[in-house]
């Protein structure tokens, strides 16, 4: 009888994944591998890399625990060849074994190598979907053909039908599909913001802490204080807590920014669906019960599970139905060098400014925070996308390939010139003022539009919009700006333009 070896990635925590699928304990084997070129193909964060090793060897503990012969390798082992690759062909140098089953992978880079292990090996290698997601590549692309455009709004219906969530008899509970327009409140100063579920550390994450601080010591970001959960235990109390003190209100406010509230109603979530602790359809249905239990209002309930639901499972869909070309779109051309204050925080831009330091800190911000403050920056100044994905890969420990990159070349940065989204997410300072307080306590004064005082915003976003207008024009979203930049005077045009270039030549 065969003996076949089951390989699990960092992001693949889930005892139902299906690379475990009829494992026989009594010859198989599961390897589990900490190596130097998943840790640095970018500088990830140190956080990020502690919350997976320390989730990983949790995970792998419970398998052992559960009478699972698996081979742990870590990091710092004398005989670790550094790679995904060196560590399956040392194990199928040093033990029997015929096939190589595997779970399909999050990023596009690690299939195209997977797909070699075959031949160099000489080992059958089966790739198996991954059930945890809703939606395979394959269904995607069917639903995706014959189609003009994918916008995700139809698409999150069809899965919303599919999985009978929020539905009552063929129709969407409460009438409409999409309480978005309810959910965009900005920060009220009677806000009682409950703080995040904190997980205390155990030996293994101290001892995971320490490692990572010797061996990754100069990447980004702040190693301490850590607070993440690190196994389904804990990743299932903080999807109660969410669900309990966070989600009533997190549909009013999903969208508002307030200064030292990194968290927000958030769910912090994200960081154990994407690696597997929790699952997305159990935290869809966690929601959808706190509704029917009239624990939460639908405008909060719906748009939690859109995010999972919907965007989600569509920006996956997008990612294996474009990839590879789809990580070299540029449609603006744009080649700008990423800012050296997005590593710093020194910036007198005050929203960059707590948005980065946050980001330094926890490994996390949220959307709107990625989305119209950070990403909206990089859009507004012609930074080069190769630059910006990295920054975001980096950064996030939710932060997967299938993920980060259709969300900032298409959804930030526009650079798949509107496959993903209908139009540019670009906007001036009145948009971070009405959302936030950051503007509060900036140097710069959001009311004023042109001027060494005026908030960059301003001026760069007509000025992005001058610049690309040839691309831009003919989008019907945006056409009533550039009616609104014809009526401006030449004086006042010159001047956002010598604001402009005044502003980013500075930043070189």
């Amino acid at each position: 009888m065969s003996r076949n070896l089951h390989l699990i990635l960092g992001d693949q925590l889930s005892e139902t994944i299906s690379c475990l699928e009829g494992f026989r304990k009594d010859q198989d084997m599961i390897l589990m591998c900490e190596v130097i070129g998943e840790a640095t193909y970018v500088k990830h964060h140190k956080k990020k890399i502690a919350f997976l090793f320390s989730a990983m060897r949790h995970f792998a503990k419970k398998l052992k625990d559960n009478s699972f012969n698996i081979q742990y390798v870590k990091i710092d082992a004398a005989d670790n060849t550094g790679t995904l690759f060196g560590e399956v062909k040392r194990i199928t140098e040093n033990y029997w074994i015929e096939n190589i089953v595997l779970t399909f992978p999050g990023e596009y880079r690690l299939l195209s190598e997977m797909l070699g292990w075959e031949d160099k090996l000489s080992i059958t290698v089966e790739i198996r979907p991954d059930t945890r997601f809703l939606c395979q590549p394959n269904e995607f692309a069917q639903w995706a053909k014959d189609r003009k455009q994918l916008r995700m709004e139809y698409f999150y219906r069809d899965m919303r039908k599919r999985y009978n969530i929020l539905m009552d008899n063929g129709m969407p509970v409460g009438g409409k599909w999409n309480y978005d327009s309810e959910n965009r409140k900005p920060p009220a100063d009677t806000l009682s913001i409950p703080s995040p579920f904190k997980i205390q550390k155990n030996q293994i994450t101290i001892d995971v802490l320490d490692l990572v601080d010797s061996y990754f010591g100069d990447h980004f970001g702040n190693l301490k204080p850590f607070h993440f959960a690190v196994d389904r235990k804990q990743a299932l109390k903080v999807l109660e807590h969410f669900i309990q003190h966070r989600l009533p209100m997190f549909g009013d406010y999903q969208d508002a920014m307030i200064q030292n509230e990194p968290w927000m109603y958030h769910s912090h979530l994200s960081f154990y669906m994407n690696c597997g602790l929790l699952l997305p359809l159990e935290c869809i249905r966690a929601a959808e019960h706190a509704y029917y239990k009239g624990h939460a209002p639908l405008n909060a309930v719906e748009g939690f599970i859109r995010q999972i639901l919907g965007w989600r499972e569509y920006i996956r869909g997008i990612y294996w139905l474009k990839m590879p070309d789809y990580g070299t779109q540029n449609f603006f051309n744009a080649k700008a060098s990423l800012p050296s204050f997005y590593w710093s925080a020194q910036t007198k831009m005050n929203c960059l400014r707590q948005c980065i330091l946050e980001t330094k800190q926890n490994a996390y911000a949220h959307h709107i925070q990625r989305l119209m403050v950070l990403g909206n920056f990089a859009l507004l100044a012609g930074i080069n996308p190769d630059e910006v994905n990295e920054w975001f890969m980096i950064v996030y420990a939710d932060a997967y390939e299938w993920v980060e990159l259709p969300n900032v070349t298409g959804m930030i940065l526009f650079a798949d010139g509107g496959f993903l989204a209908s139009k540019p997410y670009a906007a001036g300072g009145s948009y971070i003022q009405k959302m936030s307080n950051y503007c509060q306590n900036c140097s710069y004064k959001v009311t004023k539009k042109n001027g060494p005082d005026a908030c960059p915003f301003n001026y760069l976003y007509w000025d992005f919009l001058s610049r690309n207008r040839e691309k831009l024009q003919s989008n019907h979203r945006i056409g009533m700006m550039y009616k609104t930049y014809d009526r401006m005077n030449d004086e006042k045009k010159q001047a956002i333009a010598r604001d402009s270039e005044s502003f980013l030549e500075a930043l070189t």
